[in-house]
Formats: structure tokens, C-alpha cells, sequence
């Protein structure tokens, strides 16, 4: 059983004999990014205000991930409350000094109320009425709220309150976030004669220490260039050849290199990060249906952000109406690939023979939980506005002869409790470069039109 602890009970540990415990205070937006929140602050104590139990009770229910985590924390804190009351301080382990309680009060202080403040009794400005009541009742101790609101952190500070994001899974440095792709000037043409007539070239001939696995090399002087990559098995760097697919041909060294991470058979995860037009969702697709009947079925699926924050239910329709206008930029890249060939080619044939027997699927993600990924080839595009924990899901579900791609632009988020730092896709790039099953390339060079470029440069 866990042990109470007394509201006005200090807890004493080496660690706090010069520096007070901190109080930190959860709102909602944090727990539906991680359950496990509550836990990830070492030994300082965590708060979460009655309103927060109140709105994950409403997204309890449902299929996305923001449901799963609401009903795996509400689980946790009715397993926490056994035998105990949650208005009382209780440990979060035996092992541990951190502990947790949840917020009666949400009234603020008689000098600060911030449902008078903004005029509004909403969820946000009872958590900072929360926040207000732990501040004025442990002054000795720093309180901070946590949320991944920023108009809600902003409102903390006017009201002279500690506010900052949830920190765990972000990346520290995105200036120096891996690109999968290095350029190597060389004086001579040895080494580069060498990799094109495919001959051995030990890593050790060109760098003074071993690259990442599955790293991308353009190799030039100025007289010729070549590319080329690290294999993991063989410690050499061997040529990166350009290769077609499905009638689609890169048009850049970057395009030639992912191209060669999607059709590699040792490499079962590939991560394409790029702004607009640079093709990600175009090249990986296309490679998926050239290796079709190496795969059992494609996946082509992208995570749903409603505009303006609204749920698709306001939209008119069935579930496939609904859903539609957010596939669309599938269909279209889909689209793209077909107009390479005429309607009465073969191949045009079967990408609308794949679509209509569903060996070809292009379905919102949340529609995919649930079903077997074996012998898959899975593309999840947007990759950028999935959270860390959703990115974990879908690669733990893989199985036996599964190949995973991520693409997307970790600097376009949509959803509103994400940025560049914290995303899915910049996480997983981070976390998992180097590694010999994976491979990660940057495309930077955009090869949709020269306004498109135009418009990424200088808009």
C-alpha cells in the first residue's frame, strides 16, 4: 500500500537539505501526450487539479491515442487510490520520494482568482486557480506548472506563476538533429574510381572514425563525384546506385539516397524528413509498389488533424466522406504515379487492381490499430504531428517481413501541443540513428515546380 503523506508535510532527503522539493502542477494537455508524466520528475511532487480528472473523463473513450493514454492514467490513479484518499499526499513508489496528490481546490487565492481575472469558469483557468491555491500554501517551495498549452503557460505568467512545457522526449538540440547525408571533398580520384567499378573501400580510407550505420556519403573533387553508403555488415563504403521506381526517377542525390534506404531489404525503418515538395511521400510510395509482391499489403496512412481544432464529426457524410479530404493528398501522390503510364498500361491496371482488392490501403492512422502488421510495407506520412509515444506504437506492432517508413516535416506541425522539438519524427530520428536496421535521410532540394521553391525559400 502506498503511504500517506500530510498536505503541510515537508518530505526531507539529501537532496533537499539545500534546495526545497519542487511542486509540479499537470494540466490535461500533458497527460494525454504521457501517461506516465507523473512519474517523470525525479524526486520532486506532482499535482493535478480535480478539473484535469474531469476532462480526461470525456476523452476516455475512443480509439486514437489521446483516449488510450486518458484511460491508462485513469487507471493508474484508481490503482494509486487504493486505500487512500488523492487529497492526501501519497508516494508514487516505496522506492521512491516523490509523490503525487490531486487538487480540491480551485477557487485561486483572495488575491489572485483567475476565473475573475479572464472572466471565464473553463477548465484552463481552474488548473491556474489550482497552481495559485499550491503556490500560497507551500511558499516555501517553488510551484511550476506544466503544460503543453503555451497560451496557457503566457496566462501563468501574467499571473506571476511559474510555466513551462513537458520536457521529457524533447530534443535538446534540433540545429544538430542527424541528416543521414555528409559531403566528402576529396584531392584525389582514387577512392571515388574505386566505389564506382564497386570495388572494396574500407570506412577507414576516407574518415578518421566509423559513421553511423546506413550513413550517406556524396563523394567529389573537382573533377568527378559519387555516392555512396556505410555498410553496417561489411564496415565499407559501398556506391548508392540510382534506380527507378514505378516510373518515377529521383532527380537529386538526397531523392537517389532514400530510394536505396527503401528498396535496401536489411533496412526496416526509414525516416524522410523534408519541406514541401520535395517528394517524400511521392518516393516512398512509388518504391512501395515496385517491391508489392515482396509485401503481403501497402499501407498508406497519415495521422487525422482536424481545421480549427474541430472534430470530423462536424463534417457532413459517412465515416468515408469524412475522412476523404484528409486522404487526399495520398490520392493525389497516388495519382501522380499512375499518370506516368496510360490508362490502358499495365501497370495503371494494377494500381487500381491493388486499390480495389485492398492490397493498396490508404486509411487515416487510427483506422490501422488493431490490425496484424506482418509482411507489411506501412507508409505514415505526416509522420511530424504523431507524438513520441504514438511513433513507439506503431513500430512495437511490427512483425515478421514488415517494413516501416515515416515522412513528413518536423517544421510544419499541425496539431497544437506539438513543435519541432517534440514531435514523433524528430524523437525517433534523434533516438534511433545509427542503428542497423534503420536509415534516415533529409531531403532539402524541392522538385515540385520553381514557384514551389520559390515560395519555400522566401515566404
Amino acid at each position: 500500500m502506498m503511504q500517506f503523506i500530510p498536505m503541510k508535510k515537508q518530505i526531507t532527503t539529501k537532496k533537499t537539505k539545500s534546495l526545497p522539493r519542487k511542486i509540479f502542477v499537470l494540466d490535461t494537455s500533458v497527460i494525454l501526450h504521457d501517461h506516465q508524466a507523473v512519474t517523470q520528475f525525479d524526486e520532486h511532487d506532482v499535482a493535478i487539479p480535480i478539473s484535469v480528472l474531469e476532462e480526461l473523463d470525456a476523452f476516455k473513450k475512443g480509439n486514437d491515442t489521446i483516449n488510450y493514454e486518458a484511460r491508462q492514467f485513469i487507471r493508474f490513479i484508481d490503482k494509486l487510490s487504493e486505500g487512500n484518499s488523492l487529497n492526501q499526499w501519497i508516494r508514487l513508489s516505496d522506492d521512491s520520494p516523490s509523490c503525487f496528490t490531486v487538487v480540491m481546490q480551485e477557487i485561486g487565492t483572495e488575491s489572485q482568482n483567475a476565473v475573475k481575472i479572464f472572466n471565464d469558469k473553463k477548465a484552463d483557468h481552474l488548473i491556474l486557480n489550482a497552481a495559485l491555491y499550491l503556490k500560497e500554501l507551500y511558499a516555501e517551495r517553488p510551484v511550476i506548472l506544466v503544460t503543453k498549452d503555451v497560451n496557457l503557460r503566457l496566462k501563468a505568467r501574467s499571473l506571476n506563476l511559474n510555466s513551462e512545457d513537458y520536457e521529457t522526449g524533447k530534443i535538446q538540440n534540433l540545429e544538430g538533429l542527424y541528416r543521414g547525408i555528409q559531403q566528402l571533398d576529396v584531392d584525389e580520384s582514387t577512392v571515388i574510381d574505386k566505389i564506382h567499378q564497386m570495388e572494396t573501400v574500407h570506412f577507414s580510407e576516407l574518415l578518421h572514425s566509423e559513421p553511423y550505420n546506413n550513413h550517406y556519403f556524396i563523394i567529389k573533387n573537382h573533377r568527378s563525384s559519387t555516392l555512396a553508403y556505410f555498410n553496417p555488415e561489411t564496415k565499407n563504403l559501398d556506391r548508392v546506385e540510382k534506380r527507378h521506381a514505378y516510373g518515377i526517377k529521383p532527380r537529386n542525390a538526397e531523392q537517389t539516397f532514400a530510394m536505396h534506404a527503401l528498396f535496401d531489404d536489411h533496412i526496416k525503418l526509414v525516416t524522410i524528413q523534408g519541406v514541401a515538395g520535395t517528394g517524400k511521400t511521392l518516393i516512398a510510395l512509388a518504391a512501395a509498389l515496385e517491391q508489392r509482391s515482396n509485401f503481403r499489403q501497402i499501407y498508406l496512412a497519415r495521422p487525422i488533424v482536424p481545421l480549427n481544432n474541430k472534430d470530423i464529426g462536424f463534417l457532413p457524410g459517412d465515416v468515408k466522406a469524412k475522412i476523404n479530404p484528409y486522404m487526399e493528398p495520398l490520392w493525389d501522390n497516388l495519382k501522380v504515379i499512375q499518370n506516368q503510364y496510360s490508362e490502358n498500361s499495365k501497370e495503371y491496371q494494377k494500381v487500381k487492381e491493388l486499390v480495389e482488392n485492398e492490397k493498396l490501403l490508404v486509411t487515416p492512422l487510427a483506422y490501422i490499430r488493431g490490425r496484424s502488421l506482418a509482411n507489411i510495407i506501412f507508409i505514415v506520412d505526416e509522420a511530424q504531428n504523431l507524438t513520441p509515444l504514438e511513433v513507439k506504437t506503431i513500430i512495437t506492432r511490427a512483425g515478421e517481413g514488415t517494413k516501416i517508413i515515416f515522412t513528413g516535416d518536423i517544421h510544419q506541425i499541425d496539431t497544437p501541443y506539438l513543435d519541432s522539438q517534440s514531435n514523433g519524427l524528430s524523437y525517433l530520428i534523434d533516438r534511433l540513428k545509427g542503428q542497423a536496421l534503420y536509415a534516415h535521410v533529409t531531403l532539402e532540394k524541392g522538385e515540385r515546380s520553381e514557384l514551389a521553391n520559390l515560395a519555400n525559400n522566401l515566404l
